[in-house]
């Protein structure tokens, strides 16, 4: 089945190719916009956690649809890995962590807050749950964060999460109306949701802070264990209906009987992805070799780029 085999089994993968979207990620944050019109009225937004682009590219197509306003249009996007660049919008690459990033998001919109901040980070994991569970959520404390910084009062905040009850608690401390999303494309046996944070109402007399953005400490820290009426239910929506397509299923490459399957290259390959040198290796037989010098990034390059022009398609 070779390279088509993907494009089989996943079908978000394989639309995403042949719409153009640099990741199949894309679909979540548009399906995301059709339960919540996130898009309406927003002229300044921020992509945190950016790399590789997918959802600054749905910010720029859809925000900049308008020939008339996309001169009034800003988008920032923050990673701290490099991104492939995108029309109309501004790259940073810095550290979200960092009060120098939050200042200069707002310096690219001379001094005016954002309507729009959204995240889709996830850290590397490691294997071990619990060092995984603690650096995602230090980088969703990050995330809200810097949010705190740049967004504007009756903005939206998303971010990807899970388990977020006692997250929910410390969220309503900032926006009136907090929910937890789950989009079609987004596999069923994955956790992952998105916590869609509406109307940003910081309480009278809070000043950002990065050291610590979450200002009530009344929480009890057996908030999880509490059942019944004094456990808060956080609001569920699973987004669309049985008409789209199962992100869990397997489809047969033609989908339309008039049209004939052909396959389609990623829109925007890694840059420099961390596998890159492994690969190498793995391709030259050197992986078993105990002594061998690792490779200059130049000669990487030169060699993939020799192996990219020898291939067929």
């Amino acid at each position: 089945m070779g390279r088509s085999s993907k494009d089989k089994r996943d079908i978000y993968y394989r639309l995403a190719k042949e719409e153009g979207w640099r990741a199949r990620s894309a679909f979540k944050l548009l399906q995301l916009d059709q339960e919540f019109n996130l898009f309406t009225c927003v002229r300044r937004a921020v992509d945190l956690c950016a790399a590789p682009g997918s959802w600054s590219q749905v910010l720029s197509r859809k925000l900049r649809a308008n020939e008339e306003e996309k001169e009034q249009v800003k988008i920032v996007s923050v990673d701290l890995q490099a991104m492939a660049p995108l029309p109309g919008v501004t790259q940073i690459q810095g550290d979200i962590t960092k009060v120098s990033t939050a200042q200069e998001i707002v310096r690219h919109f001379a001094g005016r807050p954002a309507d729009l901040v959204v995240c889709d980070g996830a850290p590397d994991v490691t294997g071990l749950h619990d060092v995984d569970e603690y650096i995602q959520a230090q980088l969703l404390l990050a995330a809200l964060n810097i949010t705190t910084h740049v967004l504007k009062p009756g903005g939206t905040f998303i971010f990807r999460g899970k388990d977020v009850t006692l997250l929910y608690s410390q969220l309503r401390v900032f926006f009136k109306q907090v929910t937890c999303a789950k989009p079609r494309s987004s596999r069923n046996s994955s956790i992952e949701a998105f916590v869609v944070c509406q109307n940003y109402t910081p309480p009278e007399g809070y000043a950002p802070n990065m050291s610590n953005p979450l200002l009530d400490h009344s929480y009890d820290v057996d908030f999880n264990q509490l059942e019944g009426p004094n456990r808060i239910i956080v609001p569920f929506l699973a987004c669309g209906d049985l008409s789209a397509y199962d992100s869990d299923q397997t489809y047969p490459l033609q989908l339309d009987a008039s049209q004939e399957y052909r396959y389609t290259p990623p829109t925007q390959p890694p840059i420099l992805p961390p596998y890159q040198q492994a690969c190498l290796l793995r391709k030259n037989n050197l992986l078993a070799q105990q002594d061998f010098l690792p490779l200059d990034q130049t000669l990487i390059s030169m060699k993939l780029s020799d192996q990219h022009d020898a291939s067929p398609n």
